[in-house]
């Protein structure tokens, strides 16, 4: 188990993977200190900042007043914001940037932003010069406990979501706990769908502790960084045991199978669907399709849509406001998903809470079946 230090207000995860480790620092202020954070460990002087319309105007002045007082030169790329940036357009546009800036490969692309600007800058950082360092400094909860850590870049195809990228590891995450305040309450809550999986996985524990201590997560302060902490931990464990998701780091895709399709229906649309919120409704799904495989209690699955419902997550499909295609439309999309083998289905399910497994060859009649139950 890779042990959490502490300083002073701030949570160190270590990332041990060899040659490519890693720290993710967790806790407030991370923002103003990046460039001595950055200076300290790595040896770059140069950057290219990828930040997108809404975060810009909040935190780039003092990451870049960072940079400069660290002596690390830097370019500003502002991209417009929402899941529809993941494009092949997009990914043009910040290598085209990171080139002018004349980064090399002991520079950095930064990552100043939520998931889409990380999983964006960071597929751009890994095929620039065929790889420059990368600094994540995500500013959303969802980004802060998942997508900034463990290396998957990529960008969404008129396919399927992140069918295009590649593995590249960050060289630093600084996990700024004070940005989250700025979060709306919807993605706040979205981001905590990805706190819960963790516990859904395999910490029963942990899921026991954030049904009793949810409300003190919201509010901030130590159980919000406790959480964070306990989160990057687990899946920080998970990429060092299988790095590029040959085996158990599937784990961590429980209720995106079925979430990732739901995405796709509604066209990527955030007002309509935000990533977290179609992660919650797949792990409701995941467990619910465990209880009528018989492989777990449907009292499982009722405890997961409880919780989730309790914090204003969706948990239906029925939730998602307006239309979806029919369970077949639905069903193509997941045939299209990354965990397809040989043209066989593969789940995450569970035979209960914090008892997760990778399922191979679901049966394809059953799945349709199920999503015309819950979706006719």
């Amino acid at each position: 188990m890779n042990a959490i230090t502490s300083a002073p207000a701030i949570r160190t995860v270590h990332v041990p993977l060899g040659e490519r480790a890693y720290d993710i620092l967790i806790g407030p202020g991370l923002i103003a200190r990046a460039g001595a954070e950055i200076a300290s460990r790595l040896k770059g002087r140069k950057a290219a900042v990828v930040t997108d319309e809404n975060v810009a105007p909040l935190y780039l002045k003092a990451l870049v007043a960072s940079l400069d007082e660290a002596g690390i030169a830097s370019a500003e790329v502002v991209l417009p914001a929402g899941e529809k940036t993941k494009s092949f357009e997009h990914l043009i546009t910040v290598c085209d940037k990171v080139l002018e800036a004349r980064v090399e490969r002991n520079d950095y692309v930064i990552a100043l932003g939520g998931g889409v600007i990380g999983d964006l800058s960071g597929f751009a950082a890994g095929i620039v010069r065929r790889g420059v360092r990368f600094v994540q400094v995500p500013t959303s909860l969802l980004s802060q406990v998942d997508s900034s850590v463990g290396g998957k870049t990529g960008i969404n195809s008129r396919h399927g979501k992140n069918l295009i990228g590649v593995f590249h590891q960050p060289d630093l995450v600084l996990a700024d706990t004070a940005v989250l305040n700025s979060l709306s309450e919807r993605e706040f809550r979205a981001g905590y769908a990805e706190v819960a999986k963790y516990g859904l996985i395999d910490k029963p524990d942990f899921f026991a502790w954030l049904e009793a201590n949810w409300k003190a997560v919201f509010t901030g302060g130590s159980a919000r960084i406790e959480a964070i902490a306990a989160s990057c931990q687990a899946k920080a464990d998970v990429v060092v045991a299988d790095e590029r998701e040959n085996g158990p780091r599937a784990l961590l895709n429980l209720g995106h199978t079925f979430g990732h399709a739901l995405e796709a229906a509604t066209a990527y649309d955030s007002s309509r669907l935000v990533h977290g919120e179609g992660v919650s409704i797949g792990m409701v799904l995941a467990h619910e399709f465990s209880a009528r495989m018989n492989l777990a209690s449907p009292d499982d699955a009722r405890r997961v849509e409880r919780h989730l419902k309790e914090v204003g997550l969706p948990t239906r499909m029925s939730d998602i406001p307006g239309d979806l295609p029919p369970a077949e439309m639905l069903m193509d999309a997941i045939a299209q998903d990354k965990k397809v083998k040989s043209g066989k289905l593969t789940f995450i399910l569970t035979r209960g809470i914090g008892q997760s497994f990778v399922a191979d060859d679901v049966p394809a009649s059953e799945v349709i079946s199920f999503l015309r139950e819950k979706h006719p």
